[in-house]
């Protein structure tokens, strides 16, 4: 199995109907392939992380770089694995421009960098362990 992390750039901010909108097409094909997940919106920059089979997560990640809604789209980690890390989605999601989400423990100035290339290429352990954080906050 291979888990994927990657960051990109909305084209557009977007609202809480786009992005529930988006959360449910990734449900939906995600499930069907198997894939599980976390998706953390902020600030009109992704963080996500794929897991399954190499082959479907490769497919699905090319499909996700071609979604012309994002740009600046850079894999932050590309890892062989054993078990499944978000065993429990097929796609769970938090938005943390929500000011609710200030208040959910876990919820640090570790948050206040952009989800981009540059804050995660030299560090990408920085990136999977935010993503563990909010995945058992969510639990």
């Amino acid at each position: 199995m291979l888990s994927l992390i990657y960051v990109s750039t909305s084209v557009k901010l977007l609202n809480d109907q786009e992005l529930l909108d988006i959360l449910k097409v990734s449900r939906e094909n995600n499930l069907s392939g198997a894939v599980t997940g976390l998706l953390l919106y902020k600030g009109g920059n992704f963080m996500q992380v794929l897991e399954g089979e190499e082959a479907v997560v490769t497919a699905l990640y090319e499909k996700i770089k071609a979604d012309p809604r994002h740009k600046d789209v850079s894999i932050i980690s590309k890892e062989q694995i054993q078990a499944r890390q978000f065993h429990a989605w097929e796609m769970a999601f938090q938005n943390l421009d929500n000011p609710a989400v200030k208040n959910e423990p876990g919820y640090s100035q570790f948050l206040h960098d952009d989800f981009t290339d540059a804050v995660y290429r030299t560090n990408p352990l920085r990136a999977y362990i935010m993503l563990l954080t909010f995945r058992d906050n969510l639990r």
